[in-house]
């Protein structure tokens, strides 16, 4: 693969990774109710859900998906569900305290498996591969499924560099909110709003 294409792929994938969306808003909620390191969990939960992704882009499973009007929609409404259930779960806590920053190690695998399951279940992620990767890809060169997944590689460790950077960056406006006990309280329902949103954002979607 020519350098230029490889350059040209990761200014795409950070201007793409930087825009706001789902899994942008995802990593905010996490890091600003909970902690950065809950952030941090939450973002390799989601890269590591890219891996499938990814890999359904190489293998031409995606293509299945986007051709398949009820495939595409068990997946799209099933992520949706999941979303509004964090975020009832989130309404109902709307007044407990926050301890997150005694987090044991099994609440970041719990936080981790949620990043995985969320981007999983967004049905737009696979088709937002199966559109990006194929323009990156030089034929005439050759091993086409291995370009794909090298970009595809690319693109994960930009997005987990950058969402730990989100991370980080929130879990210190955390910080600041923390030592605002009125607004602290309300923390809870700010997620809840957060996860209402890219639950109706998922199930709006459109092939």
């Amino acid at each position: 693969m020519e350098l230029s294409t490889v350059l040209a792929f990761l200014g795409a994938s950070i201007i793409l990774t930087l825009m706001p969306g789902p899994d942008n808003l995802f990593v905010l909620a996490q890091s600003i109710t909970q902690d950065k390191k809950a952030g941090i969990a939450t973002s390799f939960g989601l890269c590591t859900g890219l891996l499938v992704h990814i890999g359904a882009a190489v293998l031409g499973i995606s293509a299945i998906i986007y051709q398949s009007t009820v495939i595409f929609s068990i997946v799209k409404f099933a992520g949706a569900a999941y979303l509004l259930y964090l975020a009832w779960q989130s309404f109902r806590a709307k007044g407990d305290p926050f301890t997150l920053d005694q987090q044991n190690a099994q609440a970041y695998v719990a936080l981790y498996r949620k990043g995985i399951l969320m981007n999983i279940l967004n049905p737009k992620v696979s088709l937002f591969f199966l559109a990006l990767l194929p323009q990156f890809v030089n034929p005439s060169n050759g091993h086409v499924a291995l370009q794909m997944l090298i970009l595809g590689i690319i693109f994960l460790i930009q997005a987990l560099f950058l969402f730990s950077l989100f991370s980080i960056f929130a879990g210190n406006v955390r910080k600041v909110i923390i030592g605002k006990p009125a607004i602290a309280k309300r923390l809870n329902m700010v997620q809840g709003v957060i996860f209402t949103f890219i639950g109706i954002k998922i199930a709006l979607s459109k092939q």
